[in-house]
């Protein structure tokens, strides 16, 4: 085998490592933008914080306080 031939040989490896290099870098970004890296997170809801958790705690409570005080205006209005 000469020279010449070996080279255009190895040049026609090198594009088709260079094809399949580039299909798997996009397959890379195509997956890193979809899913989260770290494995320990969770899919659904959030978990809140502390001061969240607080901040919700005390809305709700007023939210319900409200609602069992005009639950007796309701019910008489039947």
């Amino acid at each position: 085998m000469d020279l010449k031939s070996l080279i255009e040989e190895l040049n026609a490896r090198k594009a088709v490592l260079e094809t399949a290099i580039l299909t798997l870098r996009e397959i890379q970004e195509s997956f890193s933008g979809s899913r989260p890296q770290t494995s320990d997170s969770r899919r659904g809801s959030k978990s809140m914080g502390d001061e969240e958790r607080r901040e919700v705690s005390a809305r709700m409570r007023r939210y319900w306080e409200s609602r069992r005080a005009a639950a007796p205006s309701e019910t008489s209005s039947n």
